[in-house]
């Protein structure tokens, strides 16, 4: 695929690589440290990853996230695939966003992902019994 970014990587931007998964670190940060894992195999959806990709891109996942604690040190971490336009891909390659969370980088961190739709993300405000 010539016109998908994620295929055609500089090299130089690669921090880790294994069979099936390329590491990197986001283009457009939306925390120090943000890292995406790539599938090496052009796919769009998380569903149409092979057994051994999903265990190997798993792999990855955690071996970005012992590397970032070891380097920055975050007090939490969102992970995050935009599946489809409708949830907001952008770019029709399957990545998983790794992004670390530091204590202060939102007044209240609480509901992390829900936030996509505001609407509903504050859940626990009107339930006295609410988990969050």
């Amino acid at each position: 695929m010539q016109s998908c970014p994620f295929c055609t990587l500089d090299a130089k931007r690669i921090l880790r690589q294994t069979h099936h998964a390329i590491v990197i670190r986001d283009g457009f940060p939306v925390s120090r440290g943000h890292t995406l894992i790539i599938p090496k195999r052009h796919v769009n959806s998380f569903f149409e990853l092979t057994d051994d990709e999903r265990v190997d891109i798993f792999s990855s996942l955690n071996a970005a996230k012992e590397y970032l604690d070891y380097e920055l040190r975050p007090d939490g971490y969102n992970i995050g695939i935009n599946d489809g336009a409708a949830a907001g891909q952008t770019v029709p390659h399957l990545h998983i966003h790794l992004i670390p969370r530091y204590k202060g980088d939102r007044p209240d961190p609480r509901g992390g992902v829900r936030w996509v739709i505001p609407k509903n993300a504050d859940y626990w405000s009107d339930r006295e019994d609410a988990v969050s």
